[in-house]
């Protein structure tokens, strides 16, 4: 059984991830998104549940160091120390060309990176977590991206950065699940169609 590349992200009704550019290059980030208790403890679970994540650098340097730090802060609620917890023993794979070192169970692949991740989405087993825009979009355009699992808050941001670069052409999604969450953010899984 292969495996399923899922990209996970928070978005504004109007399909923006960040507001202003470099707003996700800290752990705090931007205000927009509601992150309250309940909120966290779903992406717990559905981190949890993930077999493995691959992350582009920009979101792997907000990730690491803050959520392997998080899982000894007692300052922190439980449910962040937690998911400093399932980050930091959950395999990754970080795709970039600059980074040569990374810790905490992470791989890298640099050069041939879609070609690398063809062959790791074959044999692997289980949902593989996706984070970042650029990484999603090349993963996308090589028929790679089986889901898309949006976390959409209720703000319009009106411009910023796209959940996905330009696409060569429309994307069918099929709707997988839908639930409302904590603070009118809901929760939207799509299978999108023309994967191979």
């Amino acid at each position: 059984m292969a495996g399923r590349f899922v990209y996970w992200m928070n978005v504004s009704l109007d399909l923006f991830i960040e507001h202003a550019t470099g707003e996700h290059g800290s752990i705090e980030g931007p205000s927009w998104p509601r992150l309250g208790e309940p909120l966290h403890r779903e992406f717990n679970a559905r981190a949890r549940a993930m077999s493995m994540v691959v992350e582009g650098r920009i979101v792997y340097e907000m990730m690491d160091p803050f959520w392997p730090n998080a899982r000894t802060d007692e300052s922190l609620p439980d449910y962040l120390r937690e998911f400093g917890e399932i980050w930091a023993a959950i395999p990754k794979v970080l795709v970039s060309r600059t980074r040569t070192k990374a810790e905490h169970n992470t791989r890298i692949i640099g050069d041939d990176a879609i070609e690398q991740l063809a062959v790791l989405r074959q044999e692997a087993d289980g949902d593989i977590g996706i984070g970042g825009a650029n990484l999603a979009t090349q993963v996308l355009r090589a028929h790679l991206l089986d889901e898309l699992m949006l976390f959409t808050h209720p703000v319009v941001l009106g411009a910023g950065r796209p959940l996905f670069d330009t696409l060569d052409q429309p994307l069918e999604l099929d709707l997988l699940e839908q639930r409302s969450l904590d603070q009118g953010v809901t929760m939207h899984r799509y299978s999108v169609r023309g994967a191979r």
